[in-house]
C-alpha cells in the first residue's frame, strides 16, 4: 500500500510540474533540491509514474556510493509498501535484487558504466537521474558524457535530470543543454529545520593533515566535542570523520559514553548500514560516519552533527607513479550538506571543529577527480567508448593531458589499448571486469600463471585494502581473510567469486592486444613448473605456495611497483622510488615488518604504498615477496640492457647494464665506450661539479676577474664570464681539451687561464686592448709596477704612501671610466687609508695619517708637502744614498 501521506509531505512535490516540464520539452534539467526534500525519493517514484500520475516509464538512477543506493531503493520501496526487488529494485557490484516489474532501479554509477559500454542504448530505459552530481565523482563525469553522447547519437528521447542539493548549477545546465542552450534549472524549495552552528576549534593548533594522516589531536578533541553535544542538546548525534581509521579512533575515545556507538562507512557490512538507517528503538545513538553520509540517506533520529571538517579524496601521485587516498579540508558545500543532516527532521544544531574565520577560505566544491585522480580506467573507459582522447565527450573539466598520457601509457603496456589509443579485444574484456585495468590485467594473466581462482581471490584483496589488522604481508593477509568471519571477509568473498566468474569466461587469451608489455610472461618461479590455463579448476595450482601466487598477481597488477632491497629496511622501485617498510628508517627505533617475511626479503610486489608528509620515500603497506625471476616476468616491459656512458660518484663511468626499470641487475666495465658518450659525460660532471674541477692558477683567476671586470663596465663585446656562463659555453673556450678529456684526471690538468684567453674579443680586434682597459699592473710614480685587484666591486691598486709621491691624481681605468680605489700601505704594509681621489687625500687625509705614522716609522720620509716630494721605496738614508 502506497504512503501516500507520507510522499505528500515531501517538499520536492512541488517541483515536480516544472521538472516534467523540462523533460518533455529538451529532455534534459538540473534538479537542485535541499536534503530531506525527497529528492532521490519521490522523484524517481514519480517519473517512473509509480505513484499513479503520469505514464510508466523505466527510470535509472545513479548514486555515487552503494550504501546510498541501497538504502534509496528501499526507501521507495517502503513508500510503495513492497520489498526490494520488485516495481523497485538496485543493483551495486555483486548484488542485484530487480525483476521484470522493476520499474525504477537504483545502480552505482560503476554499473551505469559498465551497462553503457554493453547497451549504449540503454534499451528500455526512457529517464536517468544522475544523483549527487556535486560530489563530482570519475565515474559520475564520465556516465553524465556517455549519456549526452547517447542523447545526440543514439536515443535524442532519452531524458536525463542532473540531481543534486548543492551543486554547480549553471555549469551543469551548459553541459546537459549542449548547442541547443542551458538546459533548465528546477529548484525545490525545502521545508527545512532550522539548524544553529556551533563554533568548535581546538583550543591548541593541531597540525595539518597529510596523506592519510591526521593529528590524533584533533581526533581527541572531535571525540571532546562529541560528549560536549550528548550533555548541551538531545537527539541523536552523527559524527562526521574522514576514514574507517579515524572511526575507529573515535570509537574507543568514546568508550564509557552513555550512547551507542555506531560506524558507518562504504566497508561496512549491509547489516549494520541497514539497522543505521532504520532508527533507533529508544536508546541514545552516536553515528560515526564518513562522507557516505553526507547526502542520500537520512538517518533517522539525528539532531545534532559534529563535523571534523576533513574529507578523504583520491589523488595520483604521478611522479612517483601512487595512487592513493589522501586527506584534505571539506569544501563549503559539503559542510552545508553535513549540517542538514541534523535538520532532516526537526531543528538542529551542528558543532563545527575549526574557527569561524577558517570557513570563508576554505574550497567552494569538492575538487573533480578527474583533475587530481588516477585516469588509467577513465582513459579505457574512453577507448572503449571510441573517443579515447576525451576530446568529442561533454565533460565539465576536461583531463589533464599529462594524467591523460601517463594512464595510455598505461594501458598500452597490460595490452589493453594499441598504438592509437584505442581499445583491444583484450581491453575490452577488462573494462568490463568492474576492477581497475590494473588489476583486470593482474586476473586475465595470473589465472594463465596459477589459476583463475586464487588469482581472483587475490585481485579481491587489492581492489579493497583488508584491514590494517591483517597485517602488511599480502599472503598472510590472504589466509586471514580465508579463515576470517568479519564484515570485509564477507565482502571478499562474495567479490573473489564474482571475479573467478568474469576471469573464467572465454575472452582474449594472455599476452594478446599488441602492447609492449601485453601481459604475457616468460616461465618464472612464480609458476614453480605449473603453469595453468585460465579457466583451470583448483588442480591447476599445484605446486604453487600461497606466497608466489599473491607475489605474482601483485607484480602482475603493479609491474612498476617491484622493488629490491637496498639496505635498512630500505627498497627502490622499479619506478625509481624509494620504498620503506612502515617503521622502517633512522630514528624509528624499529624494523618495519616486525614479525613478517618483509623484513628479509630480497624482492617485492608493493600492492599498497602511500608517501609521508616531508618523505622522499614511499611508505608499504602491503607487500608480498617475490623472487627476482618473478620481478623480471611481471615487469618484462621495463627490462633493459645497453650501454651506460655517465658522470657517477665524481667520475666517468663507463658500463653495459641491465635495468628493471630504475633498478639494476647487473652491470660489467665497458672497455671502448663511444667517444661521444664520453664527452658528454665529461661535460655532464663538468656542469654538475662546476668549474672548480680545472686548474685555476693565480694569473687565471686574475684574468678572469678582468674579463668580468670589462663585461660588467663595457658590457660587448666583452664576455660574460660567470659560473653559469662559462658551464654554458664549454664547447666555446674548452672545446680542445673537452674533447680529449675521458675521466676526472684529465678535466684537473686542464689550465683553465689558457682556454680562458679563447673567450677574448679577437675576431673584432678589441682583444687587442685588453692590457689597456683593464692593465694586470699599473706603473707608480716611484716605478713599481702594482697588480691591480679585479676581484671586487671596484679595482684595487694597494700601494705603499711614499710610492706616490709627486703623484697628483687617482689611476683610471677601463678607457678612463672608472677610478681605481687606492688602498695606501705603511712602510710596514699595513693599510694606512683608503680612497679613490688622491688629490683629495693629500689635501684633506694626508696630515693625520702622517701625524700618526712619522713617529712610528722615523726612518722613512714624511714630507709636509707629498705632491712635490720624490717617490720611493726606500728609507730616508737610501734615498740620500741615491
Amino acid at each position: 500500500m502506497i504512503a501516500r501521506d507520507a510522499l505528500a509531505q515531501l517538499p520536492v512535490r512541488t517541483a515536480l510540474p516544472a521538472l516534467r516540464e523540462a523533460l518533455d520539452g529538451a529532455g534534459t534539467a538540473v534538479l537542485c533540491a535541499p536534503p530531506g526534500t525527497g529528492k532521490t525519493t519521490l522523484v524517481p517514484l514519480e517519473l517512473a509514474g509509480l505513484t499513479g500520475e503520469g505514464p510508466r516509464r523505466r527510470v535509472l538512477v545513479a548514486e555515487p556510493r552503494r550504501i546510498a543506493a541501497r538504502a534509496a531503493a528501499r526507501r521507495m520501496a517502503w513508500l510503495l509498501g513492497e520489498k526490494t526487488g520488485e516495481q523497485v529494485g538496485f543493483t551495486v557490484r555483486g548484488e542485484r535484487r530487480a525483476g521484470p516489474r522493476t520499474a525504477v532501479e537504483v545502480v552505482t554509477t560503476g554499473v551505469l558504466l559498465q551497462r553503457l559500454q554493453r547497451d549504449p542504448e540503454l534499451a528500455g530505459v526512457d529517464v536517468v537521474v544522475l544523483d549527487e552530481c556535486h560530489e563530482r565523482h570519475l565515474d559520475a563525469d564520465t556516465c553524465a558524457a556517455f549519456l549526452l553522447d547517447v542523447r545526440e547519437t543514439l536515443r535524442p528521447e532519452l531524458r536525463l535530470v542532473a540531481a543534486s542539493a548543492t551543486t554547480d548549477a549553471q555549469g551543469w545546465a551548459r553541459l546537459l543543454g549542449g548547442s541547443e542552450g542551458a538546459a533548465q534549472v528546477v529548484e525545490a524549495a525545502g521545508v527545512s529545520h532550522p539548524v544553529d552552528v556551533v563554533w568548535a576549534p581546538p583550543e591548541r593548533p593541531v597540525r595539518p593533515a597529510h596523506g592519510l594522516r591526521v593529528d590524533p589531536a584533533l581526533l581527541t578533541h572531535v571525540a571532546g566535542v562529541v560528549r560536549r553535544a550528548l550533555r548541551e542538546r538531545s537527539g541523536d548525534v552523527l559524527c562526521f570523520l574522514p576514514g574507517v581509521g579515524e572511526i575507529g579512533r573515535i570509537a574507543g575515545e568514546l568508550a564509557g559514553v552513555d550512547a551507542e556507538v555506531l560506524q558507518v562507512h562504504g566497508r561496512a557490512p549491509a547489516e549494520v548500514q541497514d539497522a543505521v538507517l532504520a532508527g533507533g528503538d529508544g536508546v541514545r545513538r552516536v553515528v560515526l560516519a564518513t562522507s557516505v553520509a553526507e547526502s542520500s540517506l537520512t538517518v533517522p533520529g539525528v539532531r545534532v552533527v559534529v563535523d571534523s571538517g576533513l574529507a578523504r579524496v583520491p589523488r595520483m601521485d604521478h611522479a612517483r607513479g601512487l595512487s592513493s587516498l589522501t586527506t584534505v579540508r571539506a569544501s563549503r558545500a559539503a559542510a552545508r550538506q553535513r549540517a542538514g543532516r541534523a535538520g532532516r527532521e526537526a531543528p538542529g544544531v551542528v558543532y563545527r571543529c575549526w574557527a569561524e574565520g577558517e570557513d570563508a577560505r576554505l574550497p567552494a566544491f569538492p575538487e573533480p577527480e578527474i583533475k587530481v585522480a588516477d585516469l588509467t580506467a577513465f582513459a579505457l573507459q574512453t577507448a572503449c567508448w571510441g573517443d579515447p582522447s576525451a576530446s568529442g565527450l561533454a565533460l565539465l573539466d576536461p583531463p589533464p593531458a599529462g594524467a591523460l598520457a601517463a594512464a595510455r601509457e598505461v594501458l598500452t603496456a597490460i595490452g589493453a589499448v594499441d598504438g592509437d589509443g584505442r581499445a583491444t579485444p583484450r581491453g575490452a574484456r577488462m573494462a568490463r571486469m568492474g576492477v581497475h585495468p590494473r588489476l583486470a590485467r593482474a586476473l586475465l594473466d595470473g589465472a594463465a600463471e596459477v589459476g583463475v581462482k586464487r588469482a581472483a581471490e587475490v585481485v579481491a584483496l587489492l581492489s579493497e585494502e583488508p584491514p590494517r589488522a591483517y597485517g602488511d604481508e599480502l599472503a598472510a593477509a590472504w589466509r586471514t581473510a580465508r579463515r576470517g568471519g568479519d564484515g570485509y571477509a564477507a565482502r571478499w568473498r562474495q567479490e573473489a567469486r564474482r571475479l573467478a566468474s568474469v576471469g573464467a569466461e572465454p575472452g582474449v587469451s594472455r599476452g594478446s592486444g599488441g602492447g609492449a608489455d601485453s601481459g604475457g610472461s616468460a616461465e618464472s618461479g612464480a609458476a614453480v613448473g605449473a603453469r595453468a590455463s585460465a579457466g583451470a579448476g583448483a588442480g591447476a595450482n599445484a605446486g604453487a605456495s600461497d606466497d608466489v601466487v599473491a607475489g605474482l598477481v601483485a607484480a602482475l597488477a603493479f609491474p612498476e611497483r617491484v622493488a629490491r632491497a637496498r639496505g635498512l629496511g630500505g627498497y627502490l622501485m622499479a619506478s625509481g622510488t624509494g620504498a620503506e617498510l612502515a617503521g622502517a628508517g633512522p630514528g624509528t627505533g624499529a624494523r618495519a615488518g616486525d614479525g613478517s617475511r618483509l623484513r628479509d626479503a630480497g624482492w617485492l610486489a608493493v600492492a599498497v604504498a602511500d608517501r609521508p608528509v616531508a618523505s622522499v620515500s614511499a611508505r608499504v603497506r602491503l607487500a608480498a615477496v617475490i623472487d627476482e625471476e618473478t620481478a623480471r616476468a611481471a615487469a618484462r616491459a621495463l627490462y633493459s640492457s645497453g650501454e651506460e656512458v655517465g658522470w657517477s660518484d665524481g667520475d666517468v663511468v663507463a658500463r653495459t647494464v641491465t635495468r628493471l626499470g630504475a633498478i639494476e641487475l647487473s652491470s660489467r666495465p665497458l672497455t671502448a665506450p663511444d667517444p661521444e658518450l664520453l664527452r658528454d659525460a665529461v661535460v655532464s660532471g663538468l656542469r654538475r661539479e662546476g668549474l672548480g674541477l680545472l686548474r685555476w692558477s693565480p694569473a687565471a683567476q686574475a684574468l678572469r676577474q678582468r674579463m668580468a671586470f670589462l663585461h660588467r663596465e663595457v658590457g660587448a663585446p666583452w664576455p660574460d664570464v660567470s659560473d653559469a656562463a662559462l658551464l654554458e659555453r664549454a664547447w666555446d673556450w674548452l672545446g680542445v681539451e673537452l674533447g680529449r678529456a675521458r675521466r676526472r684526471a684529465d678535466l684537473e690538468r686542464i689550465h683553465a687561464g689558457q682556454a680562458l684567453n679563447r673567450l677574448l674579443p679577437w675576431a673584432t680586434g678589441d682583444a687587442a686592448r685588453f692590457d689597456a682597459l683593464a692593465p694586470e699592473r699599473i706603473e707608480v710614480p716611484s716605478g713599481s709596477h702594482i697588480r691591480v685587484d679585479y676581484g671586487g666591486e671596484q679595482p684595487v691598486l694597494a700601494v705603499k704612501l711614499q710610492e706616490l709621491f709627486g703623484w697628483h691624481e687617482s689611476p683610471r681605468v677601463a678607457d678612463g671610466r672608472v677610478p681605481v680605489l687606492v688602498h695606501l700601505l705603511s712602510p710596514a704594509g699595513r693599510p694606512a687609508a683608503v680612497t679613490a681621489d688622491l688629490a683629495s687625500f693629500w689635501r684633506d687625509g694626508y696630515r693625520s695619517v702622517r701625524a700618526e705614522l712619522r713617529g712610528r716609522y722615523p726612518k722613512h720620509p714624511w714630507p709636509e708637502d707629498p705632491t712635490t716630494a720624490e717617490p720611493t721605496r726606500h728609507t730616508s738614508a737610501r734615498l740620500k744614498r741615491g
